[in-house]
């Protein structure tokens, strides 16, 4: 994840409603608890002076909880953006990169081409061959609009197109060709391709056959701007709330995916570093992130292009995290929230801090409660101070839901960044996988009609073999993307090979040979389905085949070309560009039925099967260009899993059932995930109000411990505390003794009070101390004792002839004797006796 530097908050409130409206819900809950306050001291002073600290306190944390959440609630939905936009903008820029890399590769090989280059040297004078053997090149590598052979002069010879007829350039890129001992990249205006404004040529000089001297220039000229407008539409953002641009050094637009918004030659601003600040451009600010090219096998890319993303500031926040939890089950939500440490230490942070504030607003309630009922007055004032209390209990619940729906709001912009960037680098991936078999189909279908193939299978003899040989060495050692090229005959025998143990005289899979053999035209070629390979070592790749045919046109087929890809590497490195090192992410390529092609973790096996959801492969492999994207369990983690198909590039994979399906898989990992399902929070047991208790009925203090609901007296109570801060020790004394606690009696100074685990010494089960675990400071005749318990429930009023003997024995019954029935006998509370407590302590 992208750690983006602390934004001003103020900045972009105003374009996000929905954090506005919390904010405003959040302010007018601090108001609510000034106004408690305020009829707290009015109304019921002396009762409500012990609870006025806590109250202000827990006011103060509100407010200071409100600050964090609606801070958090900016931060998150601004790096959401930012790290969408620059998860566009990286892999635009990385697609194009990787494309005009192999065009360096393409003109370098074609350059050598030895028919081109006799042509090009005066010494085959077949000027309509040559067009072919252009336009042959150009039908089978379709991101080229033009090619072009002239001689050292400028005069062209001949053109792939001749529908822009050129006759001569006087273009500069001429002489720094034949000057370069490699290619020569042009972007701008050039004669060589009249009558528009700009063009992408990859040049490299032609050699004489016989003596090595410069005889010409070969000119290839990239289709820019139809690969432009394929890149903005797979990597802009569908809604287009942004717009998409190419730059170049000086920040000038190249390309926009919407001229009539930003027209190309205008000047923009950049945010290379990712600042979260909004740019001003045309009068309107906007979000921006540009990203560099990085680079590929050692290619840097055009000079200082970048790809740059940039939405207006009252778009940017429309939409983002919605509906992104719509579908997932809620024990998948708890547990993904259980480790929310992980993926968001703010979110975690802040569900921690609205948890124990809750909790110290339901104790302060609780104690009032025990106060209130300790100091019973015949004027009222106690049910003043009720009503006070019941007032906090309501505006805490308020208070708890609107931090509840802000938490999920946050919780679903995190959750709604990861599953985009994990479904867009799905995309990515198998746009990779289908961009790089696109080139491999290519190459076998040129190569295939290269003259010393054709000429040494038409006429074998061991010069041609060994010519053969030399040129598969030759074409191997510049595409370095095969592990091996080999030709083979009529009957599938290899004759010639690339690499040192050569497999000569191996034969070609019977089925395979088949299908070269019936392949009826040059532009068609067999790709093998991905698996083991003699070829390969016995390991699993793609092997892509064409027909090699007699000399002339119409030739019988003679054999065939078999170019082995370098899968393992290849492969492993496309799903590694996806990756980019973000932690606990992992990627692979499968087929539809789930069987691994390639994977960066090493228990993804070639070959393996993945046992996920069923559902989400079948959708993906019927999805046409989009992503599915799921919140699911899979070998005992909480995961992201994004998956896409492999839906082609350009005319690759456009017809059925020629290219083998594959799609890519990502699996985000957030934590484990326990074996049952995380449990539903616990639900609060309810006791009805069945009307007032006569005013003789005793108030008793409701409370959990060890799994059962309690009660004491409340006037044997004196507060609650939380758990938390228990100074544990050990000590032999007695086993049921947790530690001490510091409290302050009501004569002030400080004391020392032990508390003991009532868990255990009801029910002989220690208790187990968590979140919500509390401490009861309970009255006896020697003084204070603290008992551990789970929780804190209610105080409530019973009348007598609500309380009855506990049919119980053994250790409980002697603890509890008697037990309340509540809700009409439905609920029964056993009720603890204090000097059976002591006398058990005692013992």
């Amino acid at each position: 994840m992208t750690t983006y530097p602390q934004a001003d908050s103020g900045s972009f409130l105003p374009h996000m409603p929905d954090v506005a409206r919390c904010e405003l819900s959040l302010r007018e809950l601090n108001q609510m608890w000034r106004l408690i306050e305020a009829s707290a001291k009015m109304n019921c002073p002396a009762e409500a002076r012990l609870l006025l600290p806590a109250m202000v306190a827990t006011r103060t944390g509100f407010a200071h909880l409100e600050q964090a959440l609606v801070s958090n609630l900016v931060q998150e939905k601004l790096r959401h953006v930012l790290a969408d936009l620059g998860t566009q903008a990286r892999y635009a820029i990385d697609i194009l990169v990787r494309n005009l890399y192999e065009r360096t590769a393409d003109v370098g090989f074609l350059a050598t081409d030895l028919a081109l280059c006799r042509f090009v040297a005066g010494l085959d004078d077949d000027q309509q061959a040559a067009r072919q053997r252009l336009a042959d090149y150009r039908d089978k590598y379709t991101v080229y609009d033009q090619i072009l052979l002239l001689d050292t002069a400028g005069r062209v010879l001949v053109q792939a197109d001749p529908a822009t007829p050129v006759g001569h350039s006087r273009d500069p890129l001429l002489a720094a060709t034949l000057a370069a001992d490699g290619y020569v990249e042009t972007f701008r205006a050039t004669d060589l391709r009249p009558g528009q404004p700009r063009a992408l040529v990859y040049s490299h000089r032609m050699a004489h056959p016989d003596s090595g001297a410069p005889a010409g220039v070969l000119c290839l000229c990239f289709h820019f701007e139809q690969e432009l407008d394929a890149i903005f539409a797979a990597y802009r953002d569908p809604s287009q709330r942004a717009n998409m641009l190419l730059l170049d050094a000086d920040d000038r637009v190249i390309s926009s995916a919407d001229p009539l918004w930003i027209p190309p030659g205008a000047r923009v601003p950049t945010n290379a570093d990712g600042q979260p600040r909004p740019l001003m451009f045309g009068g309107r600010e906007y979000l921006v992130r540009t990203c560099g090219a990085a680079g590929y096998q050692g290619y840097p890319g055009p000079p200082g292009w970048k790809a740059q993303l940039m939405a207006p500031l009252e778009l940017a926040f429309r939409g983002h995290g919605a509906q992104a939890l719509a579908g997932v089950a809620p024990e998948l939500m708890r547990g993904l929230l259980a480790h929310a440490q992980a993926f968001s230490p703010a979110l975690h942070e802040l569900m921690g801090a609205v948890t124990r504030t809750t909790r110290t607003i339901e104790r302060i309630v609780w104690n009032g409660k025990v106060t209130s009922a300790a100091n019973h007055h015949a004027d009222g004032a106690d049910g003043q101070l009720n009503t006070v209390l019941d007032q906090i209990t309501e505006t805490g619940q308020r208070s708890d839901a609107v931090f509840s729906r802000a938490i999920e709001d946050l919780y679903q912009t995190v959750l709604a960044s990861s599953l985009g960037e994990a479904g867009m680098t799905a995309r990515l991936l198998v746009d990779l996988l289908d961009r790089n078999l696109y080139e491999r189909a290519n190459d076998c279908r040129w190569w295939a009609l290269s003259a010393p193939l054709r000429e040494g299978l038409a006429r074998p003899s061991a010069p041609g073999a060994r010519a053969m040989g030399a040129l598969l060495n030759h074409i191997n050692r510049l595409y370095t993307v095969y592990a091996r090229l080999v030709v083979y005959d009529r009957g599938g025998r290899v004759v010639a090979c690339s690499g040192d143990d050569a497999p000569l005289g191996q034969h070609i899979g019977a089925d395979t040979l088949a299908r070269v053999v019936a392949l009826r035209d040059p532009l068609a070629h067999h790709p093998e389905p991905f698996g083991p390979s003699p070829f390969y070592g016995g390991q699993a790749t793609y092997t892509y085949h064409a027909a090699i045919r007699a000399p002339g046109a119409g030739g019988a087929v003679l054999g065939g070309i078999g170019i082995v890809f370098d899968a393992a590497p290849e492969l492993r490195n496309m799903l590694l560009s996806g990756v980019a090192g973000r932690a606990h992410l992992r990627a692979c390529f499968v087929t539809p039925d789930g069987r691994v092609v390639a994977g960066t973790d090493p228990a993804h096996r070639p070959g393996a099967t993945l046992a996920l959801e069923p559902g989400l492969l079948a959708e993906a492999a019927n999805n046409d260009g989009a992503s599915v994207t799921r919140i699911v369990r899979h070998d005992g983690q909480y995961l992201i899993a994004a998956c896409a198909r492999a839906a082609g590039y350009r005319e690759f994979r456009a017809a059925d059932g020629v290219e083998q399906p594959v799609l890519a898989l990502l699996l985000q990992a957030f934590g484990a995930a326990p074996e049952a399902a995380a449990p539903a929070p616990r639900a609060g047991v309810a006791i009805e109000r069945a009307g007032d208790a006569p005013d003789g009925g005793p108030d008793f203090a409701i409370f959990h411990a060890g799994g059962a609901l309690m009660a004491l007296r409340a006037a044997h109570i004196q507060e609650a505390l939380p758990a938390a801060r228990v100074q544990r020790t050990a000590s032999a004394a007695h086993p049921a003794r947790v530690g001490m606690l510091d409290v302050a009696p009501a004569g002030g100074g400080q004391r020392c009070v032990w508390v003991f685990d009532l868990a255990l010494l009801v029910g002989g089960r220690p208790g187990v101390i968590g979140d919500d675990s509390q401490v009861m400071l309970v009255r006896h005749a020697d003084g204070v004792l603290g008992l551990l318990v789970d929780d804190l429930h209610s105080v409530r009023r019973f009348d007598a002839a609500d309380l009855t003997d506990s049919p119980l024995s053994g250790a409980r019954a002697a603890l509890a004797p008697r037990l309340i029935q509540a809700n009409q006998g439905r609920l029964l509370i056993e009720e603890l006796c204090v000097e059976r407590l002591l006398a058990r302590l005692r013992a």
